[in-house]
């Protein structure tokens, strides 16, 4: 039986910002896009919270 992988890695700041831009980016592939975004997902927020 395969076990689920309950890692806590997080995108780093620098991944997450050159994420951001592939998505911004008019000339990223569909694929740079959606790695991009599982990266994002990843990344920890920088909202404060209240």
């Amino acid at each position: 039986m395969a076990r689920k992988s309950s890692s806590k890695k997080t995108t780093s700041p620098k991944v997450a910002s050159l994420a951001s831009k592939a998505l911004r980016s008019k000339k990223s592939s569909k694929t740079t896009k959606t790695l991009a975004a599982t990266a994002l997902a990843q990344a920890k927020s920088k909202k404060k919270a209240n």
